[in-house]
């Protein structure tokens, strides 16, 4: 595992991938699944993976936290950066920030919350949580009722943030009032886009942001790392065409929903057996699995037409 500090050289050398987290029945993690998917994703050239929302970290059990670190830390390449996430309940977080002191990962980000929280309480919980961690954190912002730019901005300069996933959606990627005020104080090569490929060119072209995070990335790796190399020579036209032939699969995840599907996805692509889904979701239902199956299966296809 490579554990220098988070730098925009890193954030843009590879897609920032977001796996699912496999369990054996039970619920116990199931370590040969989960090095299954990782050395899947790392044979596509993506060197840093991000366990947060896909591997359901928001109800991981507190005891099995340690084994989780374990686990990420021992199974993947010396070249590698993971990242996991905490939270986001503020006693969970402060529990698992003493598991990961004891560990050498580079950051940790914190989940996003929309419960019992005020925006200046949280960016307060964040900065205890990066102080008492003693390294720069990773902000995760999914709603504008969490965290606000100022705060943001505020944490930033003090040093307490390795980077920033942005991941509000809208209706129209190119019209982002948040965004552009939080990057009216932040550097755009610490932020990164957070909703995949679909509106990654337009982050990264006309907003300068530094990179991407992806799930579908866990089905066709190679072919999410040539988008990002293609985005960054600035060709865009090729960048187009590739993130167009993930349309079928996010499209899945769009309406069914973003994490169940990409559990069966990786799954139903023969990559690994990801188990059951740990409460309080559930599995997707069979009636959708042919679909999935079909599109995850197609993407291979397509990335194999394409790079080979």
């Amino acid at each position: 595992m490579k554990i220098a500090p988070l730098t925009p050289d890193i954030l843009a050398g590879s897609v920032i991938a977001v796996p699912p987290l496999a369990r054996q029945e039970g619920f116990a993690i199931d370590v040969e699944a989960n090095r299954r998917i990782i050395q899947y994703i790392e044979s596509g050239k993506v060197s840093t993976l991000l366990y947060g929302g896909n591997a359901n970290l928001y109800h991981v059990r507190l005891h099995e936290y340690e084994s989780l670190l374990r686990m990420l830390q021992q199974e993947v390449s010396a070249e590698t950066v993971v990242i996991p996430s905490i939270g986001p309940s503020l006693g969970i977080m402060a529990a698992q920030i003493d598991i990961a002191k004891d560990f050498d990962f580079p950051s940790l980000m914190i989940l996003p919350t929309r419960d019992a929280m005020t925006p200046s309480g949280l960016a307060t919980g964040i900065r205890n949580a990066a102080e008492a961690y003693g390294k720069p954190i990773v902000l995760y912002i999914k709603h504008e009722q969490g965290l606000q730019p100022g705060d943001c901005i505020k944490l930033v300069n003090d040093g307490l943030v390795s980077a920033i996933k942005y991941a509000i959606v809208r209706d129209d990627a190119s019209e982002d009032d948040y965004l552009k005020a939080l990057l009216e104080g932040v550097n755009p090569n610490m932020v990164i886009s957070g909703m995949g490929e679909q509106p990654a060119i337009i982050h990264m072209r006309d907003f300068g942001l530094v990179g991407f995070t992806s799930g579908c990335v866990c089905v066709a790796p190679a072919l999410s790392q040539h988008m990002l190399e293609a985005l960054n020579n600035k060709d865009y036209a090729l960048a187009e065409e590739i993130r167009r032939l993930f349309f079928p699969l996010e499209d899945l995840r769009n309406t069914k929903h973003p994490v169940r599907v990409l559990h069966e996805a990786v799954r139903l692509a023969g990559i690994a057996d990801t188990g059951p889904a740990l409460p309080f979701l559930n599995n997707l239902e069979e009636e959708y699995h042919e679909a999935v199956k079909s599109a995850s299966f197609e993407l291979i296809s397509q990335e194999k037409a394409l790079l080979q």
